[in-house]
């Protein structure tokens, strides 16, 4: 007896919620029950104005609830779709089971129109995540449907504020609806669609998002990419903010440097900051990437005029707490090469369609794509390709990535963190984990894993477009 993918995806969407949830074990923690429908609806993205804009989002709320768990607690989350569109939810950044990620024609079928789907999963890992469809992304992501996702260590470095900074953009006309012009070709071989409103929390960014504190708070400042295509590039004004996790995993806390914090599609970074600030003092968060004349100020922390909580900042240790992930050995791991190809800009390439190979110009023009992964380009979520690779349970992998483009890529592997070992060859001394990294145009970067997690993963550029555009591929661990 022999099964369709259709009765493929639903039975093995079954066996990830016995797996992830299994009878009569008694759990660690509670399970928390959570439902979510994703649905259109208005609102008001300028107090200031009497605008309401039409979005995509969760239970009415933009963006989407902030879903909140400890470690070790188990999730059963319902999703009823109320869109237009099929949708699914991916859990980014989280090692959940293979059939609970969220990939429309890998990991399940699509939830259609009306339809609901039941996601069950143990959160294994503390940090900050976010939840984002993978079904259309580069428009439903787009459109607003995104929310933060926080898993609290189980003893966290002590603070008196917790703030979640949600960036993106939409792309407005002036009557401030969004402009429906998803997928252009132009977007997917170039820079990816960016929006002309930059948003703070679902809030037009501007000197009114304020982050209140008074002086002498310690505060740990959660920031999300949430945009589908937007880098941004933070400076805050008369403070040292310091880095203590990326992408959820703790580090070694150091200082942000002059050039400001990074933040490309998909990454997040845990910021700690003593706020010693004068009682009434008013300081910029501003977008350095861009030019200062150009009105990039993001929000500001506000000091109440309330006499400060203490004179000097908290002496206990601002260290997140590490997640036990399991650690590559590099003198066992296995080689392997991913190279990046294509775009509006690139040298002529050949990359391969439903088995043909074309030229990228004519790759373009007949199927809409504009990408390569090793010399494949395919359709997002297409089942007729081969995976980038397929590696054994267990096995550590060290992964060369080149980037043969002119444009950066935020690279982002399912289910799994990753060592930032060595970028342009030169050995990185952090070795910070990740689950998201930027490829900068004409660069190369080693990432090692151990390849623990067993199904198959998608592994893609978080730019959206690029990803529609046919950097998307698949890692299949047996």
């Amino acid at each position: 007896m022999t099964l369709d993918r259709r009765e493929f995806l639903q039975s093995a969407a079954a066996l990830g919620a016995a797996l992830a949830l299994p009878a009569g074990a008694a759990p660690a923690r509670k399970t928390q029950s959570i439902d979510l429908v994703p649905a259109e609806f208005r609102v008001q993205l300028d107090p200031a104005s009497p605008a309401r804009t039409a979005v995509w989002s969760y239970n009415e709320q933009f963006p989407g609830p902030v879903l909140r768990f400890h470690r070790g607690e188990r999730a059963r989350i319902a999703v009823r779709n109320q869109l237009a569109q099929e949708t699914t939810i991916h859990w980014h950044g989280l090692r959940v089971p293979n059939a609970m990620d969220g990939v429309p024609g890998v990991t399940q079928l699509p939830i259609p129109v009306g339809g609901r789907f039941e996601y069950a999963f143990e959160l294994k890992d503390s940090g900050t995540y976010w939840y984002h469809p993978h079904q259309a992304s580069y428009e439903q992501v787009a459109r607003g449907l995104y929310g933060a996702l926080i898993v609290e260590e189980d003893k966290p470095p002590k603070v008196d504020r917790d703030e979640i900074w949600m960036l993106s953009d939409f792309k407005l006309d002036e009557q401030r609806q969004q402009v429906e012009d998803f997928g252009r070709i132009l977007d997917i071989a170039n820079d990816g669609r960016r929006g002309n409103q930059i948003l703070v929390n679902g809030l037009a960014a501007g000197p009114e998002r304020k982050i209140e504190v008074r002086s002498g708070e310690r505060l740990r400042l959660r920031l999300i990419n949430a945009a589908s295509a937007r880098f941004f590039r933070l400076s805050i004004e008369g403070h040292e903010a310091m880095y203590v996790a990326f992408d959820g995993q703790g580090l070694e806390p150091h200082p942000v440097l002059t050039d400001g914090i990074a933040l490309g599609p998909g990454m997040r970074v845990d910021l700690m900051i003593d706020c010693m600030g004068k009682p009434g003092g008013r300081f910029e968060i501003r977008d350095a990437g861009r030019p200062k004349a150009s009105g990039t100020v993001l929000g500001t922390i506000a000091y109440s005029t309330q006499a400060p909580v203490r004179a000097k900042p908290l002496a206990s240790s601002i260290a997140v707490p590490p997640n036990a992930l399991p650690e590559p050995n590099l003198a066992k791991a296995s080689d392997h090469y991913i190279m990046f190809q294509g775009g509006m800009r690139g040298a002529p390439v050949i990359g391969t369609v439903d088995g043909k190979p074309s030229r990228i110009q004519d790759i373009m023009a007949k199927q809409g794509l504009a990408w390569t992964m090793n010399y494949n380009a395919q359709h997002e979520h297409a089942l007729m390709h081969e995976p980038l690779l397929t590696l054994r349970s267990g096995e550590h992998v060290l992964l060369h990535m080149v980037n043969e483009t002119d444009f950066q890529h935020p690279m982002h592997l399912h289910g799994h963190f990753f060592r930032v070992v060595a970028v342009n060859g030169t050995a990185n001394p952090r070795r910070e984990w990740r689950d998201t990294v930027v490829m900068a145009p004409r660069s190369s970067m080693d990432v090692a894993f151990v390849a623990e997690n067993p199904g198959e993963w998608m592994y893609h550029c978080h730019i959206l477009d690029h990803a529609a555009g046919g950097m998307m591929g698949t890692i299949v661990i047996e």
